[in-house]
């Protein structure tokens, strides 16, 4: 009896022990794994972000023309969403109309965020008629300058970086965190842009070596107005304003010339500038079906 039980003891120390060893090597095993699996990222994940890291200290004032249509609520719905993640912004809304519309009042009053909410005509001698090509006017021109002059007007306001966004674009939360880094001028690729897969600078060590765009070669900055944001105190110091008698395409290159911007003058977010963080998606313009009219529903849900 004895010689058993010291046999059973020893055979319930040798399992006790391989199971350690066996927990031993899993715990190994998954920290190894985890080592290799998580790579750095610079900045953070932006829903990984602290609070601090997110809001940042460098205020961001973000403007957007608008115009009525049927997908304005649609558009300005999902651009909203975008910046209800975001803290220390101001949104300069500018709607293009002779007052201001409740629709938009009251979208901005539910979002919470912080805003200005702006108006000014565009005058009928700029606008887009029936049967033009789109590229034909530029649009938001009358908004944007509306919203550079409140900006101008407020000495008071503390210095940040000024992005102009179009209300049915899409945009990475991450840009903004980069954008919050900008001293003079901040630029970026923007996918879907200039017909291409997307419109950008080439870079190299972090400086502009060059441009890729397939439309508009011979532009000094060949590119999008969502690839770029630029510092308030720039905008300040050399009052340009968005111009009429830009030619076609080339209303982003004339205002920042008109700042007084070099290549050497801009900043890429990262050294390749490959990284796509926002994109010049467009809403497809709804039309109602042309015998709605003649139409009865019958029964609802």
């Amino acid at each position: 009896m004895r010689s058993r039980y010291f046999r059973t003891t020893s055979l319930l120390k040798v399992l006790i022990v391989c199971l350690v060893l066996l927990l031993i090597i899993t715990f190994l095993l998954n920290q190894q794994q985890q080592q290799h699996s998580i790579a750095p990222v610079s900045p953070c994940l932006y829903l990984s972000c602290s609070l601090s890291e997110r809001s940042g200290n460098t205020p961001l004032y973000l403007i957007t023309p608008t115009y009525t249509r049927l997908t304005q609520k649609a558009d300005l719905t999902r651009l909203s969403h975008t910046l209800m993640h975001l803290q220390n912004i101001l949104w300069i809304l500018v709607e293009d109309r002779s007052s201001k519309s409740e629709l938009v009042s009251n979208l901005l009053s539910r979002s919470g965020i912080r805003h200005v909410h702006l108006n000014t005509d565009t005058p009928d001698v700029f606008r887009l008629h029936p049967g033009q090509k789109k590229y034909v006017q530029h649009r938001g021109v009358e908004q944007r300058n509306l919203a550079l002059d409140w900006l101008r007007a407020r000495p008071s306001l503390p210095h940040g970086v000024v992005y102009f966004m179009d209300d049915d674009n899409t945009y990475d939360l991450e840009l903004f965190l980069h954008m919050r880094k900008v001293k003079k001028v901040g630029i970026w690729p923007v996918g879907l842009s200039g017909g291409n897969d997307y419109e950008g600078p080439i870079c190299k060590d972090g400086r502009v070596t060059g441009w890729y765009t397939i439309w508009g070669r011979k532009r000094v900055f060949p590119m999008d107005m969502s690839g770029f944001a630029v510092h308030l105190q720039k905008l300040i110091d050399r009052p340009a304003s968005w111009n009429r008698k830009s030619k076609v395409g080339n209303l982003e290159s004339d205002f920042l010339i008109g700042l007084g911007i070099e290549t050497e003058d801009l900043e890429p977010i990262d050294d390749t500038c490959n990284r796509v963080l926002v994109w010049h998606t467009q809403t497809v313009k709804f039309e109602y079906l042309k015998d709605r009219m003649n139409k009865i529903v019958v029964q609802g849900l």
